[in-house]
């Protein structure tokens, strides 16, 4: 898992530095299918139910599960969400992020800013938790939500989130992006699961389009979404997706085991 989650970390670099003005998702979709099959990977959501892309790419008031298209240029001052996975010899990573094309408002930025520390802060809980022998799922989805509302008026999309993955890449059990702690599943060495906060400038509420695919905010509103996947292990968390297994942001909460680039 951390080497199908070093191909979707390089994928994701490559993706981010290509992100400007005039630049079309399709154009970032080639971008993924190349990298992740050159490392002799295969883009998990190609074909997954039957989506088409080897992303998604979901842009301003697209929360998730946009489709690429030649037809969606980015302009400057847009948000995009790049969310990717690979399997590589049987199992899977999965990774997504938030970037602005070209310069973006300082409003844009925070709300960036406040989805990567609640993802973060619910990986801290899972460490946490999992060293204290008391851990449970609830307290990944009470982090996120407590960051969230410390940092201001965001809305917290309801009924999408992370989840476990490993031979698979959606396994049980769903995790939550908000709820009370304290209830769910132990966390155990050896689980493995994708955090993904998704959060908008405005009120959560979300539909989906006609293409059954493409979600987005009712009122409008831009969104921000993130994903780390990470492996519970019995003195700290391996952030899988994360160049330098999440030290730089955890600490110590890192295991021991952990190798970067490796």
């Amino acid at each position: 898992m951390r080497r199908a989650g070093l191909v979707v970390a390089d994928a994701l670099a490559r993706m981010r530095a290509a992100v400007a003005p005039g630049v079309s998702t399709a154009d970032l979709d080639a971008i993924a299918e190349e990298t992740i099959r050159a490392a002799g990977a295969i883009p998990s959501f190609k074909g997954y139910h039957g989506y088409p892309a080897s992303i998604c790419s979901s842009v301003n008031d697209q929360v998730v599960h946009a489709i690429p298209s030649p037809r969606q240029v980015l302009r400057a001052g847009d948000l995009i969400s790049i969310d990717c996975g690979a399997e590589l010899d049987g199992w899977h990573g999965d990774a997504a992020i938030t970037v602005g094309v070209g310069e973006i408002s300082n409003d844009l930025r925070r709300l960036v800013t406040v989805a990567e520390d609640a993802m973060w802060a619910g990986i801290a809980a899972a460490a946490r938790g999992v060293r204290s022998g008391k851990g449970r799922l609830t307290d990944i989805s009470f982090a996120i939500q407590s960051a969230v509302r410390k940092a201001g008026r965001y809305g917290i999309v309801d009924g999408y989130g992370g989840h476990g993955i490993g031979s698979a890449m959606h396994q049980d059990p769903f995790v939550e992006n908000s709820g009370r702690p304290g209830k769910g599943p132990a966390l155990r060495p050896g689980m493995a699961l994708a955090i993904e906060p998704m959060i908008t400038k405005g009120k959560p509420k979300v539909a989906e389009l006609d293409d059954g695919w493409t979600v987005v905010t009712v009122d409008g509103s831009i969104a921000a979404h993130v994903e780390h996947t990470m492996a519970i292990c019995d003195d700290g968390v391996w952030v899988l997706t994360a160049l330098d297994g999440g030290r730089v942001r955890l600490g110590d909460l890192v295991t021991a085991r952990q190798q970067v680039n490796a």
